[in-house]
């Protein structure tokens, strides 16, 4: 038996850290998060650096692999993802150019079955507006040239890939639910043993 992985996926501003932290702490499990500070080509890749745009994909699908490789994984435990591995190709088909996107596609082709899947998928949404001013709110600078253009593609890929997902699935209307109250955590954790 292996170590439960619960994976939350969304759009930018959508909640998933939040989340995360806060199932860590109810359940209890282990936080895994997303190397987003550590990427040295993020910052370029969002502002247009056509050049840093693969890089960073790789990055992140590495750092992700080395995450949850299944090599690695432990026994036992619960823990929990503030991204999903499937994002990866989320944001490769999102930002790169047709001959990155095969070259990407090559190596994230080689490393998908090293990684543990999820057990369940948490999938938080929100409006392109509600994301929009929550990322104006949490002002990282790389994040301020997201439009709404963007966050609608971001976010049909997220419900695509929540209605072909192979685990079960919990999807979260962050417009009318606050998962930092109390009341609406709870009712989250319930809805796993429905699960």
């Amino acid at each position: 038996m292996s170590a439960a992985l619960i994976s939350i996926i969304g759009p930018p501003a959508a909640g998933k850290t939040t989340l995360a932290e806060r199932l860590c702490q109810a359940l209890p499990a282990q936080l895994i998060r997303e190397d987003y500070a550590g990427n040295p080509f993020l910052v370029d890749a969002c502002l247009g650096r056509a050049e840093a745009r693969l890089p960073s994909q790789l990055y992140f699908l590495l750092s992700r692999v080395g995450q949850l490789g299944v090599a690695n994984w432990p026994a036992k435990g619960t823990f929990v993802t503030d991204y999903g591995f499937c994002q990866d190709r989320v944001y490769a088909r999102a930002s790169l150019a047709a001959g990155d996107l095969r070259l990407y596609g090559r190596v994230a082709g080689r490393v998908e079955g090293l990684v543990h899947p999820p057990g369940l998928l948490i999938a938080l949404d929100a409006s392109e507006a509600t994301l929009l001013d929550r990322i104006a709110r949490r002002g990282r600078d790389f994040e301020k040239v997201m439009t709404a253009g963007f966050l609608s593609g971001i976010r049909r890929a997220y419900n695509q890939i929540a209605a072909q997902s192979p685990c079960p699935v919990i999807r979260v209307d962050c417009e009318t639910t606050d998962l930092r109250e109390e009341a609406a955590l709870a009712q989250l954790i319930q809805g796993f043993a429905q699960k």
